[in-house]
């Protein structure tokens, strides 16, 4: 009988999906500068985390390779629960604009931004992603919890 509950107790370690039954995340908002983001409801902060960026990350993203992270309005597209960075959401770059922008330069504008947990190797430099935001494992799993699809995201300079 002990070993049941030990084996049951241990069942929810580790487990990467939480529940969250708090107010409704209405809002996402990345500070790139500060490297820091905000979960809000309405216009009470909820929970903020520090973050990690492209690895060029000062101005805009445009084209495929740039390792900058986009700036602005923009929505959570989707949950990814088999991301190769732990658990992601999904970032709706490239929007129209950005499409346009970047094949008027004869580019790719990229895509596949996200919001997401970190890699499996260690990471060195401060700002590493290929044009994401980036989490430690345990606070994306927080935010995949608390941020559903349709929530609009701001990303300021």
């Amino acid at each position: 009988m002990a070993i049941l509950a030990l084996a049951l107790g241990l069942a929810g370690c580790g487990s990467k999906f939480r529940d969250y039954n708090g107010p409704e995340v209405t809002r996402v908002q990345v500070h790139k500068a500060d490297r820091k983001m905000y979960l809000f409801h309405h216009d009470r902060v909820l929970r903020d985390f520090d973050i990690r960026l492209g690895f060029a990350p000062v101005g805009h993203k445009q084209f495929e390779g740039d390792g900058r992270t986009p700036e602005g309005r923009y929505y959570i597209t989707h949950r990814n629960p088999n991301s190769r960075f732990h658990l992601s959401l999904g970032i709706s770059y490239p929007n129209e604009q950005d499409i346009a922008f970047a094949e008027a330069h004869g580019k790719s504008p990229g895509g596949d931004i996200f919001i997401h947990g970190g890699p499996t190797e260690p990471v060195t430099r401060r700002d590493w992603t290929a044009g994401c935001v980036a989490v430690t494992n345990r606070q994306m799993e927080v935010i995949y919890a608390m941020v559903n699809p349709g929530t609009p995201i701001y990303l300021l300079p």
